[in-house]
């Protein structure tokens, strides 16, 4: 298959570190998940080899979802790395405070709609901020970095989703968080009904009252 060439670092996560690499003459990104001494080396292993197996799976689910997401590459469970495309195209987190309020609305909207197709099909994206979607030149929403993603259909992991994203939208977009987030949820009810979108934002609503119950307590004590 291959190795990758003229790798650059451009991102060193908590999680995995991304360089950009020239593939068999394509641009690439290689997502390389390097030894973390602070755990054991049979445990580092085992959540190493997991998530490298695991991401590219709900990748290619996403995309029979109906969510675009990069095309994989390469797996190599030896490097616990994964070569995959490069999307050319702007981070959501850098456009939306650029554009009109309509644009702004119905992009929101988009994201949305996509984060319903994948709650319906029982992937929950594990990382869901303005930072993790790319608009391409072609006008498509894309959906990265699905490093700490499950499978589940239970409302309190789509909560912590959709919870995760009104965080990522209240500390990038302060002034536009509110506007962003209902054109969001308006997007996801769309998708998945009125019904099952009141339940889970109920639980958004209980997550942020533990949150600052637990931040209340800390207070006191």
């Amino acid at each position: 298959m291959g190795k990758a060439s003229t790798a650059k670092l451009i991102k060193k996560g908590a999680e995995a570190s991304l360089f950009l690499a020239n593939w068999q003459g394509r641009k690439a990104v290689i997502k390389a998940r390097l030894p973390k001494k602070h755990r054991p080396l049979s445990l580092d292993e085992q959540i190493r080899m997991y998530r490298t197996i695991h991401e590219p799976q709900l990748l290619h689910e996403a995309k029979s979802a109906g969510v675009p997401t990069p095309m994989v590459y390469l797996v190599d469970l030896d490097d616990a790395s994964i070569i995959m495309e490069f999307v050319e195209g702007r981070q959501m987190k850098q456009l939306l405070g650029q554009v009109t309020e309509d644009i702004r609305k119905k992009l929101c909207r988009r994201i949305g709609q996509m984060i319903g197709k994948l709650h319906v099909r029982g992937i929950i994206h594990g990382d869901l901020t303005t930072s993790n979607m790319i608009l391409s030149s072609k006008d498509t929403i894309f959906f990265v970095d699905f490093g700490l993603g499950e499978r589940s259909e239970d409302v309190e992991e789509r909560a912590v989703d959709l919870h995760l994203m009104k965080r990522a939208l209240q500390s990038s977009h302060f002034r536009l968080a509110k506007e962003c987030f209902d054109s969001v949820i308006d997007g996801y009810c769309s998708v998945i009904g009125r019904e099952l979108t009141a339940e889970v934002l109920g639980k958004v609503n209980e997550i942020e009252r533990r949150g600052r119950y637990v931040t209340e307590r800390r207070s006191v004590d």
